[in-house]
């Protein structure tokens, strides 16, 4: 039976060295119980290090946890890559590593911390992962597929670090999967000012997702996507964006 879903796919944790401290993996499941939602992906950029972390706690809430990451292009552009298994992650996350230079100074971008379930913590990662890899978006995103993941293209309406401040349209051979916008944006007109080759996004072209990119345990759920599902995979969140067998997107909060 269909049911209604609510998504947030793009969460940081305290591996992100924009992330809080106090983004613990029980801290975010807890907030996404509080919030009422099913689904989350964990997107911290350029690693998927403290996924298994987020999964592990969020198993008594039966919160569906998505590995991920947001990686963070040649051009420096934010894309989402969401996947239905962490081998798959790993494999991503092993492809960036390889391609990722630099060593994170933590006065000046914060700590980037490797924690258990209740945020004790693990390790450090001193890789520069707020730096951009050598990767062209388009190798991204075909890297994203060949692991049968999802590719998104993060908060297209930013100023910054999006596909749109980047390069100023969303190229007609770039085969993503959805576009998001941030809650700051009018998503009812998004089709028509960030994707000039689509329809409006309930019709042909790209979707649209909206999360609410938390780096703070009080962000998280509250911007987020609502479908219309099975259960709470990605294979029936890809259904969703295809409109196939009666999956959908509902609506939008924020």
């Amino acid at each position: 039976m269909l049911r209604t879903y609510r998504a947030d796919l793009h969460i940081h944790t305290c591996l992100s060295p924009c992330g809080d401290l106090t983004m613990s993996p029980r801290a975010i499941v807890e907030k996404a119980r509080e919030m009422n939602i099913d689904i989350l992906g964990i997107c911290d950029h350029n690693t998927a290090e403290n996924v298994p972390a987020v999964q592990e706690a969020a198993e008594e809430y039966r919160i569906s946890v998505l590995p991920g990451m947001e990686v963070t292009t040649q051009e420096e552009i934010h894309i989402l890559a969401l996947f239905d298994n962490n081998h798959s992650a790993w494999a991503l996350q092993e492809m960036i590593y390889g391609r990722l230079e630099g060593t994170n100074d933590d006065d000046a971008f914060g700590l980037q911390v490797v924690v258990n379930k209740d945020g004790e913590v693990l390790s450090f990662n001193k890789r520069l992962l707020i730096g951009a890899t050598s990767i062209p978006v388009e190798e991204v995103v075909q890297a994203i597929h060949s692991l049968g993941g999802l590719a998104i293209a993060s908060h297209v309406d930013k100023s910054a670090f999006s596909l749109i401040s980047q390069l100023g349209f969303v190229p007609e051979n770039l085969a993503l999967d959805a576009l998001e916008v941030s809650r700051h944006h009018d998503i009812e007109s998004a089709g028509s000012e960030f994707d000039p080759h689509a329809k409006e996004h309930r019709g042909t072209g790209l979707p649209f997702t909206r999360s609410s990119d938390a780096h703070f345990p009080d962000e998280v759920g509250t911007s987020c996507t609502l479908f219309l599902l099975k259960e709470g995979t990605l294979k029936e969140i890809k259904m969703a964006f295809e409109k196939k067998q009666d999956r959908k997107i509902l609506d939008y909060e924020s």
